[in-house]
C-alpha cells in the first residue's frame, strides 16, 4: 500500500501541532490511506492527539532553532547547528531516499524540513511545504553569523526548489525558492467541549475571568507567580505535568503548554492563594478534554506569539497578551498580522516576569472584535488538496 509520508520539524511543538490536524483531516477524508511520520518530535505529542492510524519515524529532519527557553534563543548555535547538518544534505536524502522507497511512499509533505523535499526529488516522489514560513527565511536574519556559513542559504533553498509547491498558510514569510504557491486557511485546533463543561469539570470558577499562562515546551525562567498583580480581578491558570510521573501522555500535546522549574512554574504556585489554579495535565487530557479546550474556556492566553497559539487563539475567539520572543523575523511578521483576527495587547518582558499584568489585561478584555474572522478549516482544506495529488498521481 502505498503511504503519504510527512517531514515534520520538531522545533517546538507548533509544527507538529497543526500536522497532526492535516494527518487527523486526512484520515478522516481516505480512510484508507497509509500515513507514516518522519520527525525529531516526540512521538507523545502524536500518539495523544491523533484521532487516525499512523506510522511514527523518529529522526531528525532539521535543526530549527537553538532555543535557551521559550523568550530567547542562541543566534551562533543555530547557524552552527544548520551548518553542520545542512553540509551533508545529500547524503541525507539518499538515505532517506531508501526509506520512502521501502515504505512506498507517493507524496511527501514538508513542515518545512528542506530534507524531505530533497529525499522526495531523490526518490522520484512529488512533494510539497505546507507551513508559514521556510528555514532560509529565518535564517538569513543573522547575516553576522552566516559568513562562515557561505553555502547555508544556497543548500536550502535548493532543496525546497525540487518540490513542486508550496501549500502556504497565513502570516507567512520566505518561499522565494518557490514557483508555485498556495494559500490556504489556517490549520487550527477547535475545542470539542463547551466553556461552561470545560470549567465546571476542571474546578475553575464559572464566571471569573480567567488567563491561561502558556510558554511552550522550552519554559520560560525567572518568573515568580507570586508577583501577579492582577489576581483581585482574573484568575490565573497554569497546567502541570504529574510530579515524578514518566508518563509522557501527561505532557500538553501540540502548541505551547509544558512547563519548566523557574518558568511560569506551578511548583512555585502556592496552592492556598486566591485566584491562582494548577490543571494537572492527567486530569486535563484524562478528563477526555485537550489543551485547545482549555484555551476556548478561559478569557485571555498569556504567551510568547507562535502559530500554533496563535490559530488556537484564532479558531476559539480567545483574546491574547503576548510577549516579545527574542531576535526571530517570525515575530515581527505574526506581530504586524494578528491584530486582523484576534485581540491582542502587547506585555513588555519586564512587566511580564515581575508580574504587573492588570493594566494590559484591562484594556485587552474591554478592546474591540478583531475586524477580520478568518477562516481556519485549513486542515480539511490541505486534507482535500492531499487526496487530489494522489488521484492524479
Amino acid at each position: 500500500m502505498s503511504s503519504v509520508f510527512f517531514y515534520i520539524s520538531g522545533h517546538g511543538f507548533g509544527h507538529a501541532s497543526r500536522q497532526i490536524e492535516i494527518i487527523n483531516a486526512l484520515g478522516a477524508a481516505s480512510p484508507s490511506t497509509r500515513i507514516v511520520v518522519r520527525t525529531s518530535a516526540p512521538a507523545w505529542l502524536f500518539t495523544r492527539t491523533a484521532r487516525t492510524l499512523f506510522e511514527f519515524i523518529q529522526g531528525a529532519c532539521d535543526t530549527g532553532v537553538v532555543q535557551l527557553d521559550s523568550l530567547r534563543l542562541d543566534e551562533r548555535a543555530t547557524i552552527q547547528s544548520a551548518t553542520d547538518f545542512y553540509r551533508t544534505l545529500p547524503q541525507r536524502a539518499e538515505e532517506e531516499a531508501v526509506l520512502l522507497r521501502t515504505y512506498d511512499a507517493a507524496f511527501v509533505i514538508s513542515d518545512a524540513p528542506p530534507l524531505g523535499c530533497s529525499a522526495a526529488a531523490a526518490a522520484g516522489i512529488p512533494s510539497v511545504v505546507v507551513s508559514n514560513f521556510t528555514w532560509d527565511w529565518i535564517y538569513e536574519y543573522y547575516p553576522e553569523h552566516l559568513v562562515d556559513a557561505p553555502q547555508l542559504l544556497p543548500v536550502i533553498r535548493d532543496a525546497y526548489r525540487r518540490a513542486g509547491a508550496a501549500w502556504r498558510l497565513p502570516m507567512h514569510g520566505g518561499f522565494g525558492p518557490f514557483d508555485q504557491i498556495l494559500d490556504v486557511p489556517f490549520v487550527a485546533r477547535h475545542a470539542r467541549h463547551d466553556r461552561a463543561e470545560v470549567r465546571k469539570v476542571l474546578g475553575l470558577p464559572a464566571e471569573t475571568m480567567l488567563v491561561l499562562s502558556s510558554f511552550g515546551g522550552y519554559g520560560v525562567n525567572d518568573f515568580d507567580p507570586a508577583s501577579l498583580d492582577c489576581l483581585d480581578r482574573y484568575a490565573v491558570v497554569f497546567t502541570e505535568r504529574a510530579a515524578g510521573s514518566e508518563d509522557p501522555a501527561l505532557h500538553g500535546a501540540a502548541g505551547s503548554h509544558q512547563h519548566r522549574a523557574g518558568s511560569s512554574d506551578p511548583a512555585a504556585v502556592d496552592p492556598t492563594q486566591t485566584g491562582m489554579f494548577v490543571i494537572p495535565e492527567g486530569l486535563l487530557y484524562g478528563s477526555g478534554l485537550r489543551y485547545e479546550d482549555l484555551v476556548a474556556a478561559v478569557d485571555v492566553v498569556v504567551t510568547k506569539p507562535g502559530y500554533g497559539i496563535i490559530a488556537e487563539c484564532v479558531a476559539n475567539r480567545t483574546a491574547m497578551l503576548y510577549t516579545s520572543r527574542g531576535r526571530f523575523v517570525e515575530y515581527d511578521v505574526l506581530v504586524k498580522e494578528m491584530p486582523r483576527a484576534l485581540r491582542c495587547e502587547y506585555l513588555d518582558q519586564e512587566s511580564l516576569l515581575a508580574g504587573r499584568w492588570r493594566a494590559a489585561l484591562d484594556r485587552l478584555v474591554t478592546a474591540a472584535p478583531p475586524p477580520e474572522r478568518p477562516a481556519t478549516n485549513g486542515a480539511e482544506v490541505v486534507a482535500e488538496m492531499i487526496c487530489s495529488a494522489l488521484r492524479d498521481a
